[in-house]
């Protein structure tokens, strides 16, 4: 092989390893924040937090994880908003 060709199979192994490492650091973080975010739903409805407001605890169901597991701590947040409101989420 040639001193350019091998030179330019090192930048591309380079390369490559960035976008890899980019991609394996962002999705690490989603999954973190999927995890999160339920975990705080689930603490929320085992503590009992919604009775201090008056209000069941919330369901745990498919729309309730995929938000807290979609936006983490806000997520959690606009859940618990929105059950206070009375709005249902649920199919």
């Amino acid at each position: 092989m040639s001193f350019f060709a091998t030179l330019l199979a090192l930048i591309l192994v380079v390369v490559i390893a960035y976008i890899l490492y980019k991609m394996v650091k962002s999705v690490t973080g989603l999954i973190i924040n999927a995890v999160v975010g339920v975990i705080l739903l689930w603490v929320i409805n085992f503590l009992n937090l919604m009775s201090i407001a008056g209000r069941p605890d919330i369901p745990i169901n498919l729309i309730t994880v995929l938000i807290c597991a979609i936006g983490g701590i806000f997520g959690v947040l606009i859940t618990v908003v929105l059950h206070l409101l009375g709005i249902p989420l649920a199919l």
